[in-house]
């Protein structure tokens, strides 16, 4: 197949594709927005699952790669409840299939993979447009254009290639989370580093959370969600760190010091990020030439897949391309009909509704279940 592939967004999903395509000996070129490789943070942890995004780096053949970056004992992991009890608690004895890696090492190893030259930095996407027979047109924000038989959307939630495919858009889900950071936390925030242990730590009740991990050079990164409106979180001045922890910290009254620490003793200002989701079960009819993956095909509510997915539906696209190199509709057609279901599943799945999540010990029960795969609570002695 000597079509060459046109990849919006070097994110995770996109890049694993381009390495697949490489693997295989198609040309591809990724365009994306950012002007550089460090232009800005590429977020937290990620634990990669053995029954997706591993198979997704087999196929780029990067899992001795991958097994360097991994970050042993994190996949550690605990619940409490929000006066610091423990109620479960699972160790790390190195037998776990989601072992935890740093999002920025995972990315850095892919992009390492890629002929120089394959991602073209600072081409940020003002629209794309279908010209016919089956090719398409994609405009940047500098005024350029390029021409393409093959256009993959990996650009993400906002996605400037799904309107060839569709015209649903994100919708707020009803919840947001606020990101924080305390670093040292060992030497500077011992009780918050205890509570959150060596790996990830959740404490839940209905409406509220603190998620946290633990990560490289002891750092614990915090996600602190709210279930409230946007107008809610419009009603908070972010522009104000001070103003903006003490109202989220309002909302954990009660909860043990050793947990609302993570809110207020952050060293960095909090970091508001609203969650959107597409319809579960979001899916287009076939449109020639162009086609997406992860969050541009099936942005949904957080549940550990994201990344995962992204990375498969790169791998699979990829693959599918290299079996039909005389057919791009029949590969593309291919990989949708396996895409479709697949993150249907993990959509629905992710949903409160799928667990029953009515009481603050079925929203426990769930989270172990979505998180470890079990639905034994096990009781920490």
């Amino acid at each position: 197949m000597h079509t060459p592939v046109t990849i919006i967004g070097a994110g995770l999903g996109g890049l694993t594709l381009a390495r697949v395509l490489h693997v295989h000996g198609i040309p591809s070129t990724v365009y994306e927005a950012d002007p550089s490789p460090s232009a800005r943070p590429q977020g937290g942890m990620l634990d990669i699952h053995d029954y997706n995004g591993q198979l997704a780096l087999e196929a780029a053949g990067l899992m001795d790669e991958f097994h360097a970056i991994v970050l042993e004992g994190r996949q550690a992991m605990r619940f409490l409840d929000r006066d610091g009890t423990v109620l479960f608690e699972k160790a790390d004895e190195g037998a776990g299939g989601r072992p935890e890696v740093m999002r920025g090492d995972l990315r850095d190893i892919l992009l390492d993979s890629l002929p120089a030259g394959t991602v073209r930095w600072g081409q940020k996407v003002g629209s794309a447009r279908t010209v016919g027979g089956g090719r398409h047109e994609v405009t940047f924000a500098d005024g350029s254009t390029v021409g393409t038989s093959l256009l993959v959307g990996a650009d993400g939630a906002w996605s400037r290639v799904r309107p060839l495919l569709s015209s649903t858009t994100p919708e707020y889900i009803g919840k947001s989370v606020v990101e924080t950071c305390l670093l040292d936390a060992g030497i500077r925030h011992p009780a918050a580093a205890e509570a959150v242990g060596g790996g990830s730590m959740i404490a839940h009740t209905p409406g509220r959370e603190i998620f946290a991990h633990r990560e490289r050079a002891d750092t614990l990164h915090a996600y602190i969600g709210l279930s409230e409106p946007q107008d809610w979180f419009d009603a908070i001045d972010f522009a104000d760190g001070a103003v903006a922890t003490a109202r989220i910290a309002q909302e954990f009254d009660g909860w043990a010091p050793e947990l609302t620490a993570l809110i207020t003793d952050s060293d960095i200002a909090p970091v508001l990020r609203p969650l959107h989701a597409l319809p579960a079960g979001h899916r287009w009819d076939r449109v020639p030439g162009v086609t997406l993956l992860g969050d541009a095909a099936h942005l949904s509510a957080p549940n550990g897949e994201g990344a995962n997915l992204a990375m498969l539906d790169g791998a699979e696209l990829g693959t599918a391309l290299a079996a039909h190199p005389d057919d791009i509709e029949a590969a593309l057609t291919a990989y949708e009909q396996a895409m479709f279901p697949r993150s249907t599943e993990a959509a629905i799945m992710g949903e409160p509704e799928a667990h029953g999540t009515d009481s603050d010990s079925q929203a426990v029960r769930a989270l172990i279940t979505a998180l470890t795969g079990s639905d034994k609570q096990e009781q920490s002695q």
